[in-house]
């Protein structure tokens, strides 16, 4: 009831405003707030105001609340750890199955140091490429042809 009465004058007070505004010859702004005004009158004429009322002095309703509020918490967190990259156990083994058969040797991931713990020695040179000096002699065939 009482919350009847206040979105009834809440409208009423809008629609004055709106016709102070329309005075002012401010059309468009007093038909912008007439529709607001009316808003409050609506929702009472559909009963929207009255279950909102009873609603919100209802414990049920209030737990209800809660226990949405903690399925959302708990839906989430689970999705935050999965784009962390937590996943489920079928995930992960899944991921580790299919990272075990792209490594080119998986067994060899570990250096074997029972022949001492020195590694190999490098050889002093290093073989060049074969196509290097073809790549050179096409700039300097792109420079010569600009005159540079």
């Amino acid at each position: 009831m009482i919350a009847e009465t206040v979105c009834s004058a809440v409208s009423a007070a809008g629609l004055g405003i709106a016709a102070v505004t329309a005075y002012r010859k401010r059309f468009l702004s007093a038909a912008r707030i007439a529709a607001y005004s009316l808003v409050p009158v609506g929702l009472v004429m559909t009963g929207v105001v009255g279950w909102l009322v009873d609603t919100a002095f209802s414990p049920t309703a209030w737990a209800g609340f809660g226990v949405l509020g903690v399925a959302w918490l708990l839906s989430m967190t689970t999705r935050a750890v999965e784009r962390r990259g937590g996943g489920t156990r079928k995930e992960r083994k899944a991921a580790a199955r299919a990272a075990q058969r792209e490594a080119v040797a998986p067994a060899a991931s570990a250096p074997s140091l029972s022949q001492g713990s020195r590694p190999a020695a490098r050889p002093a040179t290093t073989p060049r490429a074969t196509g290097s000096g073809d790549d050179f002699s096409d700039i300097e065939a792109i420079l010569k042809k600009h005159g540079i």
